[in-house]
C-alpha cells in the first residue's frame, strides 16, 4: 500500500475542514431558527405583528416580488383593503395597486391609488414607528396622516425630461403632516426643525421609516421637500 502523496493529504484535510465548516453553519442555523426573535431570521415569513427587526426589510422586498404573498401578509396582519382598477397613461401605469380601507391609520385624503408593496411598508410603518413615536413625544395617538398624494404621472420633479417619479407607479407617499386624536396637528412643514417633541416626533418617524421604504426623502435633502416626507419602494435607496 503506498503512503498517501502531499496532495491527497491536502484534500483530505480541505474536505475535512469543509465538513466541519458545514456542521458549525447547520448547528448556528438551528439555534437562529430556534432562539432569535423572529423578525430577525430571514427565512421566517414576515409578519405584520412582528417588530421592526434585522430581517424585517429583506422580508418585504421579497414581498415587493411576490402580488400574492403581499396581500396575504396584509390580510393576516388585520389590514383591509381593496383592489385598485389598474390604469395607463403613457409612461405611467398603476397595475397591483390597493386602496387601504382599515387596519391602518387612515390617510387624508382618503383611499388613495398605492402599490401593495407601500401599502404594505406603510402599515409597518404606522404600527411600529408612527404610533409608538407619537405616542412616546407627543403623549397622543394619530388619527390622520395627511399626505399630498401617492399618484402623479410625471417624471422627477416635474420636468419635462427625466426619469419618471415613483409617483408615476402609484408606488410613492408624500407625508404632510399628523393629526393627533386629542386635535393637535404636527406638520412637515411647520415642525421638521423645532428642538421639541414635535420635531423629534417627525425626524424619528423620518428615520426609522428608512428601515422599511427605499427611500425617504425630508426638508434635510433639499427645498423641493420643506414640506413633506416622501416615502418610496422604488430601486435606489436614500435617507436624508
Amino acid at each position: 500500500m503506498k503512503p498517501p502523496t502531499p496532495e491527497t493529504l491536502a484534500a483530505a484535510g480541505f474536505w475535512a475542514a469543509l465538513l466541519d465548516l458545514l456542521l458549525v453553519g447547520l448547528i448556528v442555523a438551528i439555534a437562529v431558527d430556534r432562539w432569535a426573535p423572529w423578525q430577525d431570521v430571514p427565512w421566517k415569513p414576515l409578519r405584520l405583528a412582528d417588530p421592526i427587526g434585522w430581517a424585517t426589510g429583506m422580508k418585504l422586498a421579497r414581498a415587493a416580488e411576490d402580488p400574492a404573498l403581499c396581500r396575504a401578509v396584509l390580510r393576516e396582519g388585520g389590514v383591509r383593503f381593496s383592489e385598485a382598477r389598474e390604469t395607463r397613461e403613457g409612461f405611467c401605469t398603476t397595475r397591483n395597486s390597493l386602496r387601504l380601507s382599515g387596519g391602518a391609520t387612515p390617510l387624508s385624503p382618503g383611499g388613495p391609488v398605492m402599490t401593495c408593496q407601500m401599502t404594505l411598508a406603510y402599515a409597518f410603518w404606522d404600527r411600529h414607528a408612527v404610533q409608538p413615536a407619537a405616542r412616546q413625544e407627543l403623549g397622543a395617538e394619530v388619527a390622520r396622516v395627511e399626505h399630498l398624494g401617492t399618484y402623479a404621472c410625471r417624471n422627477v420633479y416635474g420636468r419635462a425630461q427625466g426619469r419618471p417619479s415613483h409617483h408615476a407607479f402609484a408606488n410613492a407617499l408624500d407625508v404632510a403632516g399628523f393629526a393627533l386624536e386629542d386635535g393637535r396637528r404636527v406638520t412637515v412643514l411647520g415642525d421638521f426643525r423645532r428642538e421639541d417633541a414635535r420635531g423629534r416626533f417627525l425626524r424619528r418617524v423620518r428615520n426609522e421609516g428608512c428601515g422599511l421604504f427605499r427611500a425617504v426623502l425630508s426638508p434635510d435633502y433639499n427645498a423641493a421637500h420643506r414640506d413633506h416626507l416622501h416615502l418610496d419602494f422604488g430601486g435606489y435607496r436614500a435617507c436624508r
